[in-house]
């Protein structure tokens, strides 16, 4: 579970950084930051429903 929840934070945030990069650098911190937060969401969530 820990380590699905590392996966949904990195991906998350990576991808949140990438779409936040093209406005400026605090854009891209602030979107990266909601990216993580919602990539644990959704692993909890799935890991709730399949595991």
């Amino acid at each position: 579970m820990r380590f699905l929840m590392l996966i949904g934070v990195t991906v998350g945030g990576a991808i949140g950084w990438w779409i936040g990069s093209y406005v400026g650098i605090v854009t891209a911190l602030l979107v990266s930051t909601m990216g993580s937060l919602a990539g644990v969401y959704i692993v909890w969530k799935l890991s709730r429903r399949y595991l």
